[in-house]
């Protein structure tokens, strides 16, 4: 269990950081409803997603991707990324450095 707070990130979206260190910090992002967003950002962390649930198309840079339970890929810093959620789940995401604006 996290002892950080969970935060809402858009309608049927949130976040919580699970752990953290300056170097690594691991993220649940949970989407309770078909259609909830992750807004198109880029940011100069590396970052890698992992789907513990559900099913997401994802926007990275010009390309599109459906992905699903046990599916997995990394963002370079920079790269313009999104999601529009298919299937309520739950994203865990790895960011490096860690994302000082999610404390």
């Amino acid at each position: 269990m996290s002892d950080f707070p969970i935060v809402s990130t858009g309608e049927n979206v949130t976040r919580q950081v699970l752990s953290d260190h300056p170097d690594l910090m691991v993220v649940a992002f949970r989407f309770a409803a078909e259609g909830a967003v992750g807004a198109l950002h880029n940011h100069p962390h590396v970052q890698s997603t992992y789907v513990e649930s559900g099913r997401f198309r994802f926007t990275l840079g010009d390309e599109e991707r459906e992905v699903g339970p046990g599916d997995s890929f990394v963002c370079a810093s920079g790269l313009t990324h999104g999601c529009v959620c298919l299937e309520p789940g739950t994203l865990v995401d790895c960011f490096t450095p860690r994302r000082d604006d999610f404390l």
